[in-house]
C-alpha cells in the first residue's frame, strides 16, 4: 500500500490531542498487560481479566488536562508523501480516502456526508460520550460525531493480539470505525440492543461496520489519495478482523469459547463481513432487514 506522493492532504479532518491528558480520575493497575486486558476487554466485549491480576497498590490517576505535546499536522502532513513516510500523516491519509468515497456515495445516492472528525489522543481525553481512555480502543462517538484513537492501539495490537500488523490493518480499524459513522447517518445505530451472542444485534452492527469497511477498501484507489492496494494489504486487513473475533479472544483468554456472551463476532463472521464489502464494494450487500 503506498499513497499517491502529489495527493493533497486535508489534516483538518484529525484533531491531534497527543500530549495531553485529561481532567478526570482513571485507575489503572498491574502495569502495561493490565493496561492491555482492559483495551481488549472494552473495545472487544469479551472479559480478558483471567491474563492478570490488578494490584490496587500500582492505581495511576490523572486529575487535570495538561496542555501541549503532539505535532502540527497542519505543516507536517501536507501531501501523500508525508503519509508514506509517517505513521500520524498516513492517518490523515486513510481519513481522507475514506471520507472522499462516502462523500462521493452519499452524493451519488442523493444524500449529504456529513464530516467527523478522527482525534488522535495519548492515554486519555474528553469526548461527548464521557471520559475516553485508551483502555477502549478506538471506537466512534455518535454524540459528537468523531472518531477517537490512541496510536499506541496499533502496537497493541500486533504485539499482545497476535495480529499480522501493517499500514492497512490500521485502515481497517479506521474504516470500520467510519462504518459506524455512516450507520449512524443513515439511522442503524438507533435499534441497537444490550443482547449478546451470534445472532445479536449488536454483533449484527459491527459485522455491518466490518462491510462498509470492506466497501470503502474495494474503492479506496478511486479516490486519488491510495496508487494501489495489493493482496498483502487485503490480508493485513482480514487477519486484524480474525484477531478481533470474539471466539479467537475467548479462546486465548479463558481456555474456552462462550458464543452467547459474543458482542463483536467470531473470527469468521468477521472476516466474512469484510470480505463481503471488499468483493462486492456495494453498500447494497452490507443492508440489514432494518436499514
Amino acid at each position: 500500500m503506498s499513497f499517491n506522493n502529489k495527493s493533497r492532504l486535508d489534516p483538518t479532518q484529525v484533531e491531534d490531542r497527543r500530549g495531553r491528558r485529561a481532567g478526570r480520575t482513571v485507575a489503572l493497575g498491574g502495569g502495561g498487560l493490565t493496561l492491555l486486558i482492559v483495551i481488549a476487554a472494552l473495545f472487544f466485549g469479551v472479559d480478558l481479566t483471567g491474563l492478570a491480576t490488578v494490584d490496587p497498590t500500582q492505581q495511576q490517576s490523572s486529575t487535570t488536562e495538561i496542555e501541549g505535546g503532539g505535532t502540527d499536522l497542519q505543516a507536517e502532513c501536507q501531501v501523500g508523501a508525508d503519509a508514506n513516510a509517517r505513521e500520524d500523516c498516513r492517518i490523515v491519509g486513510f481519513v481522507n480516502s475514506v471520507q472522499a468515497f462516502w462523500a462521493d456515495e452519499f452524493a451519488r445516492g442523493g444524500g449529504q456526508y456529513r464530516q467527523a472528525d478522527t482525534v488522535l489522543f495519548t492515554d486519555a481525553t474528553e469526548a461527548a460520550c464521557g471520559y475516553a481512555s485508551a483502555a477502549m480502543g478506538p471506537f466512534y462517538c455518535p454524540l459528537d460525531e468523531k472518531v477517537y484513537l490512541d496510536l499506541n492501539f496499533f502496537n497493541d495490537l500486533q504485539t499482545r493480539l497476535g495480529a499480522q500488523g501493517g499500514s492497512f490493518a490500521e485502515a481497517y480499524v479506521l474504516a470500520h470505525e467510519y462504518g459506524h459513522h455512516v450507520q449512524n447517518l443513515l439511522g442503524a445505530l438507533s435499534n441497537v440492543s444490550n443482547a449478546t451472542g451470534p445472532e445479536s444485534a449488536a454483533v449484527g452492527t459491527e459485522l455491518q461496520a466490518d462491510c462498509l469497511a470492506g466497501v470503502w477498501a474495494h474503492h479506496a484507489t478511486e479516490t486519488g489519495y491510495l496508487t494501489q492496494v495489493t493482496d498483502q494489504d487485503i490480508a493485513q486487513a482480514l487477519d486484524a478482523a480474525a484477531s478481533v473475533g470474539d471466539d479467537r479472544i475467548q479462546r486465548a483468554t479463558q481456555g474456552y469459547v462462550s458464543p452467547e456472551s459474543w458482542t463483536h463476532g467470531s473470527s469468521k463472521q468477521r472476516q466474512l463481513a469484510l470480505k463481503d464489502g471488499l468483493q462486492n464494494g456495494d453498500i447494497e450487500s452490507c443492508r440489514t432487514p432494518g436499514w
